[in-house]
């Protein structure tokens, strides 16, 4: 019986410490502040062509809940959906409606919307689509 619980004891114990180490992994605190998109995965164009004069950004006010940010084109602003690494950016966003040039804001658009997860890794954020990484961004002084 004794050796049983402390055997348990243990073991919650382990559960536990692993549980906080994958929380703070994790923590949507590390999504704060601008962050500009040197990657992007799926279209045939090179990322210069589609970017040729203004890279998008993203940027999380984790405090507010919100993200805001510009596609290359337009500035975008709305709730943000992050609840440890899972992220979603399907709800709707104000934009601004100017014209926009070339494909970028579109394919920008669209793979935003596939995101489900996302990474920090040094100054880089990873957005991806479950094990695939579909945008990386270089965290802006």
């Amino acid at each position: 019986g004794i050796i049983a619980g402390v055997l348990m004891f243990a073991l919650l114990q382990s559960c536990e410490t692993m549980k906080k180490t994958t929380t703070k992994a994790a923590d949507p605190a590390a999504l704060e502040g601008t962050w500009e998109m040197d990657f992007i995965s799926g279209p045939r164009i090179a990322f210069d062509g589609l970017y040729p004069d203004r890279k998008p950004t993203i940027s999380f006010n984790v405090a507010e809940g919100r993200v805001s940010g510009n596609t290359s084109c337009n500035n975008f602003n709305g709730k943000l959906n992050a609840t440890g690494s899972k992220i979603g950016f399907t709800d709707p966003m104000g934009m601004t409606k100017m014209f926009c040039e070339g494909g970028g804001e579109t394919t920008f658009l669209d793979i935003l919307k596939k995101v489900d997860n996302w990474k920090v890794d040094g100054k880089n954020l990873f957005l991806r689509m479950g094990e695939v990484d579909m945008m990386r961004f270089v965290k802006k002084p």
